[in-house]
């Protein structure tokens, strides 16, 4: 896959959201925490905001024919507009994904906070 690699600052985030948030989807459907995740890049990879703007997703919820056969959720891929009327707009799970951080007492990475005040945010 094609793209810029993440930073350290980057992947500490990366590692963060997928060991206190997990699977956003899972969350908020079911209100369990499953870290068997992956990061998703909302907005590609290649963009410079493109390792900020990430969901902690779960193999069923982030491509579809990962899970087992008659998973009940939706994937992001292929599923994008079926995923958000599900779960939530993306911009918006994204920014549920710092609060929870934040409510469980953890630092939220200053490179992700420096995204989120500029000018580069995708609403």
């Amino acid at each position: 896959m094609k793209g810029r690699n993440p930073t350290a600052e980057q992947k500490r985030w990366h590692d963060l959201l997928v060991s206190v948030v997990g699977c956003i989807a899972c969350r908020v459907e079911h209100g369990v925490v499953n870290d068997f995740c992956s990061i998703h890049h909302v907005d590609g990879r290649v963009k410079p905001h493109a390792h900020w703007y990430v969901l902690p997703l779960c193999g069923p919820h982030h491509q579809h024919g990962t899970g087992p056969e008659n998973f009940p959720g939706v994937a992001v891929h292929p599923y994008k507009t079926r995923f958000e009327a599900r779960y939530g707009r993306q911009a918006d799970l994204v920014g549920q994904c710092a609060r929870i951080v934040a409510e469980a007492g953890r630092d939220i990475q200053a490179g992700f906070l420096a995204w989120l005040d500029g000018d580069e945010v995708m609403a």
